[in-house]
């Protein structure tokens, strides 16, 4: 009987201990599209001297390197375009680009 007990309280103080939910939560601090933009632009870098490292240890071949090394500078120069946006709307020197029609020449 006490060893029923015993393993009664165990498991009900494992219980309390998993679905307990503090008074209080601790929030992460908000984070603007430019942080977001800044990590992730690492985070291609960093994939791309990965994928340098690996193509010159022999591990991909050269048609899949050069695919995916395209990807991760199309990526990266979306990344930077983005970042020089939100900069220059801080700034206060953005100038929208006015928007044009499919099939219309470019200036």
């Amino acid at each position: 009987m006490i060893i029923f007990a015993a393993c009664a309280m165990f498991a009900l103080a494992t219980l309390v201990y998993v679905f307990w939910v503090p008074g209080q939560f601790e929030a992460s601090p908000e984070k603007t599209r430019l942080a977001y933009l800044r990590e992730r632009k690492e985070a291609v870098y960093e994939n791309l001297r990965d994928l340098n490292f690996e193509y010159k240890a022999g591990k991909f071949p050269e048609g899949d390197y050069e695919g995916m090394k395209t990807a991760l500078e199309t990526e990266a120069a979306g990344i930077l375009a983005e970042i020089a946006e939100l900069e220059a709307q801080e700034d206060g020197s953005y100038v929208a680009p006015t928007p044009r029609r499919r099939g219309s020449p470019r200036p």
